[in-house]
């Protein structure tokens, strides 16, 4: 599909300076630009590849001054960064604008499904599921019984949603997910052995929450595993039973949360973090990757290390840590020396 300057001016809200009728059919990098591409420039330190990049267009700030000739038609907008990021999701959109439902698929007569559906082929839609309007579901995606969707959503190939799981308006759920599986809840007999604890809750996602790649949520013992509006996960991610995750939190990959755990709204957890069960975590709270958290934390704290602490104290803590051989040598020559004498 190829636009032209003007198309894109149009969409983004900018001026042309020079060829309104170029046309391109792809987006790269600006030091990578060719013919018929489209690129941006937001960061100074790539000013120079202006001057040499082959991409028919160069997004770029409004108060962009050029210093030298350079041959690519400029699309000047307020913020070249932002607009690009808005052509990227436009992009999106009309690539995986499907609809209508391949062969083979398999949906239960007692199916409630909206208007303007995608639903690819060998696609597995239970019982009594409900599916809202305009939402795109790609091939193989297992529905279960009882599941609710939301308008808008969208559940790429493979994602696995077990049953009573309740999805918002406009989440994305990315490939390989498993939405519901049972919790981890076994019971130890007199015998030692352990016995399966049945898990009859279910998960909740609410609007614009995105789930990446191969992450799993399990379903509550009890009540609902929720997932608040407009959270962010990464791939690889476990949620354990009867976690609750605030509004607009964001988890980096493979980080694990055990049962009953909460955690507050606007939080950044970084990478590999581990979560011990049945903690509160509050609003606003900075976790720094790898960290290993095991008891309550107040709002708006930043903590790192395993077990977490601080992170003034931590970074504190670690130079002393780095000089920890030397101090050693330094005390054991006065060691040495005070015995000698």
């Amino acid at each position: 599909m190829k636009f032209t300057a003007s198309q894109i001016a149009g969409i983004l809200e900018g001026e042309v300076e020079g060829d309104a009728s170029i046309e391109v059919s792809k987006l790269a990098k600006i030091e990578e630009g060719l013919p018929g591409s489209l690129t941006f420039l937001a960061n100074p330190k790539y000013t120079p590849y202006l001057y040499s990049t082959k991409a028919s267009i160069t997004i770029v700030d409004k108060t962009f001054v050029a210093e030298q000739q350079y041959t690519t038609t400029l699309l000047r907008v307020d913020d070249a960064y932002k607009s690009f990021s808005k052509l990227l999701e436009y992009y999106n959109k009309v690539k995986m604008n499907k609809s209508g439902v391949e062969e083979p698929v398999f949906i239960s007569k007692s199916a409630t499904l909206g208007t303007d559906l995608y639903i690819g082929a060998f696609a597995y839609i239970g019982d009594n599921v409900t599916i809202g309007d305009n939402v795109k579901i790609y091939p193989n995606v297992y529905i279960g019984d009882n599941v609710t969707i939301g308008e808008g959503s969208v559940l790429f190939s493979g994602a696995k949603l077990y049953s009573e799981t309740l999805v918002g308006a406009h989440c994305v759920i990315n490939s390989g997910a498993i939405i519901g599986a049972d919790g981890f809840g076994f019971s130890p007999n007199e015998k030692g052995e352990f016995t399966k604890v049945p898990q009859t809750g279910n998960v909740i996602l609410e609007d614009y929450v995105d789930i990446g790649a191969a992450t799993t949520i399990d379903r509550a013992t009890l009540g609902s595993t929720i997932i608040g509006r407009g959270v962010k996960l990464d791939n690889q991610i476990q949620i354990a039973h009867n976690v609750e995750i605030g509004q607009n939190t964001v988890i980096a990959a493979q980080t694990g949360i055990a049962g009953s755990t909460k955690i507050g709204s606007q939080c950044l957890i970084g990478g590999q973090v581990g979560f011990a069960g049945h903690l509160t975590i509050g609003n606003n709270v900075r976790i720094q990757a790898q960290s290993g958290v095991g008891r309550n934390i107040k709002d708006n704290e930043t903590i790192q290390g395993s077990p977490s602490f601080n992170y003034g104290d931590f970074s504190k803590s670690y130079v002393h840590f780095k000089n920890l051989p030397k101090i050693i040598k330094r005390f054991d020559a006065l060691e040495k020396k005070i015995n000698d004498e």
